[in-house]
């Protein structure tokens, strides 16, 4: 992996599983199987990134549990612990043109319909009903604003997303 190229964290490993090497996986994918769908991941172990291939992984009652290469005891897979699991960016598939990866949202610039600059998407958090931006200022803006949460609907609140330009097209009053 060249020292440009940013991973993309898919999940984590949880506590080992068993007395064979298996470990619990926590996911960060829409759904839990789709951390399979890439091959290779990339561990964070003690702060280097190493490639390893997933063997076999199944369902364990509401978890999900997986045996990686290389891994064949319960003290390998303990030493793994809460090692965090990527792919590199080439692997993650191109998605349609109205759809992002939250990733990519991260630092776009928010201006609404008036030309309003309300601060940039320093995350997005997921609610019950949909996706919602949190965007900081710089400082407290011309309306005593720090920060805004901005939810993520498309055609009635975000307007246009340009991830070239890295800015969000938003209609929202900055007194919001």
């Amino acid at each position: 992996m060249s020292s440009k190229q940013e991973p993309v964290i898919l999940g984590k490993l949880g506590s080992s599983y068993g007395i064979k090497g298996w470990l619990k996986i926590t996911t960060y994918t829409d759904s839990v199987e789709g951390i399979f769908d890439y091959s290779p991941w990339l561990l964070k172990v003690e702060g280097e990134w190493r490639e390893v291939k997933v063997l076999q992984w199944r369902m364990q009652g509401k978890a999900v549990v997986a045996c990686l290469e290389g891994v064949e005891t319960r003290d390998q897979a303990q030493a793994l612990t809460n090692c965090e699991i990527a792919v590199t960016t080439e692997q993650m598939e191109d998605l349609p043109e109205d759809e992002f990866y939250w990733r990519d949202l991260i630092g776009c610039e928010v201006v609404n319909t008036k030309g309003y600059n309300m601060g940039k998407v320093q995350e997005i958090v997921e609610t019950g009903s949909n996706d919602v931006l949190l965007v900081k200022a710089n400082a407290k803006d011309g309306f005593g604003k720090a920060e805004r949460m901005i939810p993520f609907v498309t055609e009635q609140f975000i307007l246009k997303v340009d991830l070239t330009a890295k800015q969000i097209l938003v209609d929202w009053d900055p007194d919001f």
